[in-house]
């Protein structure tokens, strides 16, 4: 069953404060700050909700506080999907859907970028496969909305500063809004 935008809200309402795993924001924090990376960049409403929805796993499969640490992949970028299908477009999904394995391919492709990371970054990315071979990112970037996830990805780097000032939640589920595909004609 798709989520509604009111659901969404009130996921993040409820648990939105959690940490995000070794990093100093919270979960909502991280939405926010990536959805705002994606603003300022020009990004159009899809690519903003895509910013802002693409840990949304996290909130609805949570595993405790860093499952990195315990060995658990939480698989996050496919957990959300059955409940955004049929409210967003496959553009949106497929940029949250290939966030992670754009990192993969980041990692293969852009010297210093795996040293950039995150120990949580870093953690995770073993678990998720670790960096692709030369095969592997031709694939990656064969899949349709691949460029949008990559761009996802490295607005999420970017998002893990504490106490940045960004807009509310309510401001960029307007931006959602607007690029629902359920939405009455």
């Amino acid at each position: 069953m798709a989520l509604s935008l009111d659901d969404i809200a009130a996921i993040f309402g409820r648990k939105g404060s959690a940490q995000y795993s070794g990093e100093p924001v919270t979960q909502l924090e991280h939405a926010l700050q990536c959805a705002l990376l994606a603003e300022q960049a020009g990004a159009d409403d899809e690519l903003v909700t895509a910013a802002l929805l693409h840990d949304l796993g996290h909130l609805l499969n949570d595993q405790g506080e860093s499952p990195t640490l315990r060995g658990v992949d939480d698989l996050h970028q496919f957990y959300a999907l059955p409940f955004l299908h049929g409210l967003f477009s496959d553009r949106v999904l497929d940029a949250i859907r290939w966030h992670v394995d754009a990192k993969r391919y980041l990692c293969a492709s852009r010297p210093g970028y795996e040293a950039s990371l995150s120990d949580d970054s870093k953690r995770s990315l073993a678990l998720q496969g670790g960096v692709f071979f030369p095969a592997e990112e031709r694939a990656f970037l064969e899949r349709p909305h691949a460029q949008d996830a990559v761009r996802v990805r490295l607005w999420d780097d970017a998002a893990k500063q504490a106490g940045l000032p960004t807009p509310p939640l309510a401001h960029y589920l307007v931006r959602a809004r607007r690029c629902r595909t359920d939405a009455p004609a």
